[in-house]
């Protein structure tokens, strides 16, 4: 089913498939939910799956006004009268389900992070001036096709050794680039006083930790910050794999989710 659900000031564009306990996967940051092809079809044979695009991704308008990722995920969950999800998130999107499972621990059944980013954690200044040489680029439209500089950063780089997943993962990155430039501000998640940071170890979900070992010293640093915060956090490392770990190595990533949803 594809629709349009309402969250407070906007609608999220979404999509569902299968049946069984709910499954539900958030996207990155400057991508959208195509990025979960590999595993949308992959688990509705025992899950309701959700995707969806979070605000100023993909089919979702951008934000006019201050909001909350975090609670766009629970207001989405409500709107499709889900009581308790499994829920999955990918660098951006992981920030989003922990910071979700720390206000909403109720209506979490799991939590699995690949690569996940940590609200409050404070990211060296090589990958923030990353940051800004995409945006400079794009608001200076000095000729570089939107996007395409995030995707040549040292986060992305091993993903893009990839032909198949770089052509994909370009399409998507130029697409969404309209991400860069919403004002970091109106993301409320991102400047709350006691951010997950601060907060791990409220975690007392079951949680899968996936990650790469191609990965840069900040989100390495980010994943060990969790397995010293999260009570009996399970880790799996694929190898080989970089920033977009499930789309590198959709099977081991698959197998991976599998057997932790198996053993719950």
């Amino acid at each position: 089913m594809v629709s349009t659900g309402r969250v407070p000031g906007t609608q999220l564009y979404y999509e569902v498939t299968g049946e069984g306990p709910p499954l539900v996967f958030v996207h990155s940051g400057g991508f959208d939910r195509r990025l979960w092809d590999e595993q949308f079809f992959a688990f509705a044979n025992r899950h309701t799956v959700i995707r969806y695009d979070m605000r100023g991704h993909g089919e979702s308008p951008p934000p006019t006004k201050p909001y909350s990722d975090a609670e766009d995920l629970y207001s989405l969950l409500e709107w499709l009268h889900i009581g308790k999800a499994h829920a999955v998130g990918l660098s951006l999107g992981g920030s989003i389900v922990i910071d979700f499972a720390l206000a909403h621990s109720e209506m979490i059944e799991t939590l699995i992070l690949a690569v996940p980013d940590v609200t409050g954690y404070a990211f060296s200044a090589e990958f923030t001036y990353g940051f800004i040489k995409v945006v400079t680029s794009i608001e200076q439209d000095d000729g570089s096709p939107a996007g395409d500089l995030w995707l040549q950063s040292s986060i992305l780089a091993p993903t893009m050794e990839n032909p198949a997943v770089a052509d994909k993962l370009r399409l998507i990155a130029r697409e969404n680039a309209r991400w860069w430039l919403i004002n970091p501000f109106f993301r409320r998640d991102a400047f709350v006083t006691s951010p997950a940071t601060k907060r791990l170890a409220e975690i007392h979900t079951s949680a899968l930790l996936i990650v790469g070992d191609r990965h840069t010293p900040d989100v390495l640093n980010e994943a060990r910050l969790l397995e010293s915060g999260v009570a009996g956090i399970k880790k799996v490392i694929i190898p080989g794999a970089g920033h977009i770990v499930n789309m590198e190595r959709p099977e081991e990533f698959n197998r991976a989710m599998r057997d932790f949803l198996n053993a719950q």
